[in-house]
């Protein structure tokens, strides 16, 4: 019903910028929140940024002040603007959706099939 397309991975130097971008398809009547995950190898997946469609955005203290999130309601696309990166940000990335398939609809959580960043040091 509804994809989640995530793109902008690779690899970077510490102190470098990547910027990833997610695009939503799909049987949408609208999204809410969407965001931004991360795993990496034998950790939990953790909150990077997340965006509501209106209002403040969020991002974990370990990012503030580095990374950026932004969203075209548009074209139901997330970014999230990567800078002065760490060898500490190597990990897979994964978007998140919360997507109202009809009006009146409550919300329902998609994922993205998730990119590989990896930060050298």
């Amino acid at each position: 019903q509804v994809q989640l397309v995530e793109s902008g991975g690779g690899l970077v130097q510490a102190g470098g910028s990547l910027r990833l971008s997610c695009a939503a398809s799909g049987s949408i009547f609208r999204i809410n929140a969407m965001g931004w995950y991360r795993q990496a190898p034998g950790k939990q997946r953790e909150l990077v940024a997340t965006i509501p469609t209106g209002g403040r955005t969020n991002y974990a203290d370990s990012v503030k002040g580095r990374f950026t999130i932004s969203r075209d309601n548009a074209e139901n696309t997330v970014y999230l603007q990567m800078n002065s990166l760490k060898p500490e940000d190597s990990a897979v990335y994964y978007c998140n959706a919360i997507v109202r398939l009809a009006n009146g609809g409550i919300g329902v959580p998609y994922w993205g099939q998730g990119t590989q960043v990896t930060v050298s040091s």
